[in-house]
């Protein structure tokens, strides 16, 4: 009886917590635009690599401390051998030689000796141009990718702000459509009616029936259209494939076009001045590499413990300097040298060019938002007028005074008025949110 009790509790308690997780992946989120870029900022994969890139920056910085800081090595060395002159050595350094070690014989048939060395050795940099100009590259190379991590993180919210836009003007095509398929349909059941009665042809029924698929055809690659802008909103932001996104945005547009900048590119653009940083550290990768001709200089302290027997025997230590000076290795210093160069010219070319591109994308996306601002008025008075003509020719179409074809052509007009007026602040928004990318702003 309890093993049955048992297996009902865990029953009723895997029918209640199905619904739940049903209910955790089928969930909707009204998002924002605002919101959608700060969930980018947080999830994207792409903003995720480029920060991983400054951590990547972060850990040479760690690795060019060693410049000024020691290195401390521990090591440890067997050796079993009868060589005559080996078995003196490891004798003396055992401080374990006898008298009797220096007879004939014995100095020629040695017995078989062990030797453990134990060594600590520290090296102490002391002079070291290049690598302290190592160090200066490190630090600039995590500014100049700290920057481009900001412009990856600008690059992925105009992608946002393009996919999210789209969505609304997709529902927004959508609901049109919809309302043309409501009227549409009221039209195709007068014709009927009066095919029935015998006031109109076939053939004018049958056009209003192919108009009406038309706009179902339509609405369908709208619908495709929404799930498609969806899905890539949620890779963008990384939610789950059940989720189902809600924009709670609109497509906003302004009074007046915004206001014109004295500077056509800010100086304080990411991508800009992490080109220029970058060709700081070429210039700084040239300058290392020019230090490392110069003589280097390190200090040094080397304990040993030899023994027979691990950790016991005789000790002695070693301190002293290290000079190294690299005279001609071949022309490779030479040819690194004119490498740097040609790097730091790239560099300044990539910056010109950027800059060049982006005064011409700025002037683009001004011109783009004008004519955006010019094409809603004009839209919105056809779409006003379009109305008009629709209401009075189907009201004469109810009435037998207005020809089938005539009714197609004001509900077309009219259908297009209304995605054109869309389309239309779509291209606002969008060519606004464009042109404060390549400022900058």
């Amino acid at each position: 009886m309890k093993v049955y009790k048992a297996l009902i509790a865990f029953c009723v308690a895997g029918a209640l917590s199905s619904p739940l997780q049903a209910t955790a992946r089928d969930t909707t989120i009204k998002l924002s635009l605002s919101e959608a870029l700060s969930m980018a900022r947080e999830n994207n994969y792409t903003i995720k690599a480029a920060r991983s890139k400054v951590d990547q920056a972060e850990a040479r910085i760690v690795q060019s401390r060693q410049s000024y800081l020691p290195k401390v090595t521990l090591s440890e060395t067997l050796m079993v051998t009868n060589d005559p002159g080996a078995a003196l050595v490891f004798k003396l350094q055992q401080k374990s030689l006898l008298n009797s070690d220096f007879e004939a014989y014995k100095m020629t048939h040695p017995d078989v000796i062990n030797d453990f060395n134990t060594s600590i050795q520290v090296m102490q940099p002391v002079y070291n141009a290049d690598a302290a100009i190592g160090r200066r590259l490190a630090v600039t190379s995590k500014k100049a990718q700290e920057l481009m991590t900001v412009r990856t993180g600008e690059s992925v919210g105009l992608q946002v702000t393009r996919v999210y836009y789209g969505l609304i003007l997709a529902k927004k095509n959508i609901d049109a459509v919809e309302q043309s398929i409501r009227t549409m349909q009221s039209h195709s059941s007068e014709a009927a009616r009066g095919y029935s009665a015998g006031l109109l042809p076939k053939s004018d029924k049958l056009s209003t029936d192919v108009r009406l698929s038309e706009l179902l055809e339509q609405k369908m690659m709208l619908l495709d259209e929404i799930k498609n802008a969806t899905d890539a909103l949620k890779v963008m932001l990384r939610l789950d494939s059940g989720v189902t996104l809600v924009p709670t945005g609109d497509l906003v547009i302004d009074t007046l076009l915004p206001a014109e900048s004295d500077k056509a590119v800010s100086e304080n653009r990411a991508d800009l001045k992490a080109l220029e940083t970058w060709r700081h550290v070429a210039i700084l990768q040239e300058d290392m590499i020019r230090a490392s001709k110069r003589p280097r200089l390190n200090a040094f302290l080397q304990t040993n413990l030899h023994s027979n027997n691990i950790f016991s025997g005789g000790s002695s230590w070693v301190l002293g300097m290290n000079m190294q000076w690299n005279i001609y290795d071949g022309m490779a210093t030479a040819g690194r040298i004119q490498e740097a160069k040609a790097q730091e010219r790239e560099a300044m070319y990539n910056y010109d060019a950027a800059k060049s591109g982006s005064i011409a994308e700025i002037e683009k996306s001004k011109r783009l938002l004008k004519t955006a601002r010019a094409r809603i008025d004009v839209a919105q008075k056809s779409l006003e007028d379009a109305k008009v003509s629709l209401d009075y020719i189907g009201a004469q179409f109810k009435t037998g005074m207005a020809m089938t074809f005539e009714l197609l052509m004001r509900e077309q007009a009219h259908t297009y008025a209304k995605i054109r007026l869309n389309q239309a602040k779509y291209d606002y928004c969008m060519a606004k949110s464009e042109l404060a990318y390549y400022r900058g702003d």
